[in-house]
């Protein structure tokens, strides 16, 4: 089987136009990457330039829109380019965005493809990352979204969507997102909205720049534009965001998904997931004898089985399996077992030391000590035969002072969440 290589573009090119919320203008510019770059979109029109990933854990909002940010800055509705970006298989690129948010332009999916075609797609020499399901991966969202990913060789979707407008109704369809079948089936497809909802909208900051020209509408008696590019078109539409937001993945994802009236909210659901997913069936980076080298933790307060991500001075991910044979249990809520609170919080701050502790040098005379906690929550019970994946991300690292974000995740639940301060220190 020959391997899938990585691709980016041959030269920039720049398209402009409105922001479909913001009704800003706005200019967005193509740039080539290296390989092993992806996706990555700079606001160049802020004080100071803000790069943004082009990944579901830096996604901020899924109102009517995929919003990612970092800091002070922010990208609406990326999910148009990013749908381009993924149908077309480019690994590497670099997004300038003078603006608040993509332009809108015809609100589908072709002026993208359009232009990266314009630039030309490289082909370059490295491996392509591909992402694989070793079994089924379920996601809910908003608005009575669910959706199923089961193993596949390349990428399927099957979607259902669900309007009491009668112009729309109950459609469904399944499509191949090769290329080809991005190009023919899907990119045309234009967003869509309704005129009954344009004051409400506009009230809130939305649809500010939404018009005839680059949606289709409808009004009580049906579409107010002179017609469709499909008979389908509003399916086709929703398919092509689940494209995009699945991009978010950063990699070519390998998959049948099954999607029941898809929303962003539901889509960027979906994808993280997938990550964790990915992340739990994957070689470990470290296994519970490495750990220990680092955390002076032993029995019964090592609370950390292995290490399954991690990114030198950004972010971590560690498991923690949670069993009835666990002391606490014995203690804590007898025939009815749950993990108290303070040790999952423990066991988060435990993969937060080792993120810490793998970037000093003399890491067996240091220690990290935890100076606050913050912004703490609750949000299901741990019970025996939980696995809890804990997420955590540098909010900010000076010196030997760090801040950290962090979360619990058991299936597709957030179990915990908090936000640590540590400092490194001599034993």
């Amino acid at each position: 089987m020959s391997v899938a290589l990585q691709r980016t573009i041959g030269r920039e090119l720049t398209l402009d136009g409105t922001g479909v919320h913001s009704g800003e203008a706005a200019t967005l510019t193509f740039r080539p990457a290296d390989p092993d770059t992806g996706i990555r979109f700079r606001r160049v029109d802020l004080d100071q330039i803000v790069e943004i990933p082009a990944d579901v854990d830096f996604v901020v909002g899924t109102e009517l829109g995929t919003t990612i940010g970092r800091g002070e800055g922010q990208v609406l509705t990326v999910e148009h380019v990013m749908a381009a970006v993924a149908g077309l298989g480019i690994d590497n690129l670099v997004v300038d965005v003078d603006g608040p948010e993509a332009p809108i332009r015809d609100g589908s999916f072709q002026p993208y493809v359009d232009a990266l075609d314009e630039a030309g797609i490289v082909q370059q020499d490295a491996e392509a990352k591909v992402i694989s399901l070793s079994g089924s991966v379920d996601a809910t969202g908003s608005e009575s979204s669910t959706y199923v990913a089961t193993p596949a060789t390349g990428l399927r979707i099957s979607a259902t969507i669900d309007f009491t407008h009668p112009t729309i109704g109950r459609r469904y369809g399944s499509f191949c997102v090769d290329e080809s079948g991005f190009r023919h089936e899907l990119a045309a497809a234009r967003t869509f909205g309704f005129k009954a909802d344009a004051e409400a909208l506009h009230a809130r900051g939305l649809a500010l720049g939404a018009s005839l020209e680059n949606a289709v509408v409808l009004d009580e008696s049906g579409i107010m534009n002179e017609g469709l590019r499909f008979e389908d078109e509003f399916l086709r539409h929703k398919v092509g965001d689940v494209v995009g937001d699945l991009a978010l993945l950063g990699g070519r994802l390998n998959a049948h998904v099954v999607a029941d009236r898809p929303s962003h909210e539901g889509n960027v659901a979906l994808a993280r997931a997938i990550r964790r997913h990915v992340r739990r069936s994957g070689e470990p980076v470290a296994n519970v004898a490495r750990i220990m080298e680092f955390l002076p933790h032993r029995y019964p307060m090592l609370l950390v089985d292995r290490i399954i991500d991690f990114v030198e001075g950004e972010s971590i991910v560690g498991i923690k399996n949670v069993t009835i044979n666990e002391p606490f249990f014995q203690g804590h809520y007898p025939g009815h077992p749950v993990m108290p609170g303070v040790l999952i919080i423990e066991a988060m701050a435990q993969c937060g030391g080792l993120l810490l502790m793998d970037a000093v040098e003399d890491a067996e005379n240091k220690v990290v000590y935890f100076m606050t906690m913050d912004k703490v929550k609750f949000r299901k019970p741990v019970i025996p035969g939980d696995t809890i994946v804990f997420e955590l991300e540098v909010m900010q690292l000076r010196r030997q002072v760090c801040r950290m974000a962090g979360r619990g995740v058991v299936g597709a639940d957030v179990v915990a969440e908090a936000e640590f301060m540590a400092r490194i220190m001599d034993k």
